[in-house]
């Protein structure tokens, strides 16, 4: 038996296999960083409202993962005093965070933390601005003959720049560079199985036949 004939078709076989462990091992990491995302949010980031709303809304890329301490939204004004009322309720994709009433004219700032339907933790900030403040509820001050003085308002705080939700998480740039190093190792690992197989295929047409008797025998 040709032992060596039968290991050639092997080749082509191994070299498939390698092609494919090369595919997973390129594609995994740029799977496992796909982490959920910050899709939208109300009221939405750097955007300027009247009053401070009853609650924040939150909506993500995906279903997110709840539990204990899974979700957090703080929501604090310019002094950086809290104006949350309890605790953030997450739904399928999306969280809701009740606020308090009574919130001041300024910038607030809002930090969340989730777990992405992957199981990865993931976090993020933004900020809006309100124009106008709840309206007083302390009684009036008595008339008297007195001129009230003028009251002088004060200028609105300016909206402070943040990071745009999920930009530090994510790298277009080292995304494209991986996808571009997959390519070209497929590339050359392909033309490797070519360049195998028709080596193989000339190997089997120039070997002569066992079966085959010699001349001078006959």
């Amino acid at each position: 038996m040709n032992t060596t004939a039968l290991r050639r078709p092997l080749a082509p076989a191994a070299l498939a296999a390698a092609l494919l462990a090369a595919f997973l091992v390129l594609f995994s990491p740029m799977s496992a960083s796909a982490h959920d995302a910050l899709v939208s949010s109300s009221p939405e980031a750097d955007s300027t409202v009247e009053t401070l709303p009853a609650e924040i809304v939150l909506t993500f890329s995906a279903d997110l993962i709840t539990g204990d301490g899974a979700t957090e939204v703080q929501v604090t004004d310019a002094g950086g005093t809290l104006v949350t009322d309890g605790a953030a309720v997450t739904e399928g994709a999306t969280v809701t965070q009740p606020l308090a009433e009574g919130g001041e004219a300024g910038t607030y700032r809002v930090v969340w933390k989730v777990v992405s339907s992957d199981g990865h933790p993931t976090s993020g900030e933004f900020s809006f601005t309100t124009t106008a403040g709840a309206p007083s509820a302390s009684p009036s001050p008595e008339v008297t003959a007195t001129a009230t003085p003028e009251t002088t308002a004060a200028p609105a705080p300016s909206t402070t720049a943040t990071t745009a939700p999920g930009a530090a998480d994510d790298n277009p740039a080292s995304a494209a560079l991986i996808w571009v190093l997959a390519i070209i190792g497929l590339l050359v690992l392909a033309a490797a199985v070519t360049a195998a197989v028709v080596l193989s295929k000339r190997r089997r047409g120039a070997a002569p036949t066992p079966d085959s008797d010699a001349p001078a025998a006959r």
